[in-house]
């Protein structure tokens, strides 16, 4: 059974999250401060959590940096805050992606189910002709079938889901162009055919985790106004 640490100091989201979620089978614990959710979560560690940004003691994005500094476990951002600036913040933190209230269950639902495929993989990973299970960026190896990403000192980097997703899409079409709207189609989902601003966030998150020069890339190559290649 998934589950999921829904955090947000709002007492009336928290019941109604908490009763849609358990209806739906999935395994639900709450927390309604920053301190409370990351001592939840140490504890005992979530499969993915829903977060608001506005808490009583800590800013969400810091709540996202402490939960990066040891899991790679799927955060949905939940907030009121819909400037653009607030939604690259939270992705730059480390968000998977991100939910503006008011916001429909139906609609959190899909998101949740969403990530929560990315985090399992899906058989269209599973490679093609010609695919290699471990390629080479730069000083580290990709091990697409154990997903492990090992520096050459044997330092392992840790990558979000989303960011598996996204490298992953790459590296089995090495060479190849893969366009915006097929990354964004295949890694989030149709819906989010127009958020550009997701690919050049987590493009520039692999680049600082992988290319040994991350303004001048080598290997996670973008295409101006088409897509991004891998070149081995």
């Amino acid at each position: 059974m998934t589950r999921i640490l829904v955090v947000d100091d709002e007492p009336q989201i928290l019941r109604a999250l908490r009763i849609n979620l358990r209806a739906r089978g999935y395994d639900v614990e709450v927390a309604d401060s920053g301190t409370a959710a990351l001592k939840a979560a140490a504890g005992h560690p979530p499969d993915l959590v829903v977060l608001d940004l506005g808490l009583p003691d800590l800013d969400g994005t810091e709540v996202i940096r402490g939960l990066r500094g040891w899991t790679s476990v799927p955060i949905i951002v939940l907030s009121g805050r819909a400037g653009s600036e607030d939604k690259v913040a939270a992705l730059d933190a480390g968000a998977d992606d991100y939910v503006t209230k008011p916001f429909g269950v139906d609609e959190l639902l899909a998101r949740i189910r969403a990530v929560t495929r990315r985090l399992a993989g899906s058989p269209a990973d599973a490679g093609g002709p010609g695919s290699a299970a471990v390629q080479r960026i730069g000083r580290h190896t990709v091990d697409l079938a154990d997903r492990v990403v090992t520096r050459d000192d044997g330092v392992e980097v840790k990558l979000t889901p989303t960011q598996w997703s996204m490298l992953e899409k790459l590296l089995r079409h090495p060479g190849k162009l893969v366009s915006q709207r097929q990354l964004l189609h295949e890694v989030w989902g149709p819906e989010y055919h127009n958020e550009t601003n997701y690919l050049r966030q987590y493009m520039a998150q692999l680049r600082r985790k992988l290319e040994d020069d991350p303004a001048r890339p080598r290997h996670l190559i973008t295409e101006p106004g088409m897509g991004y290649r891998y070149r081995p």
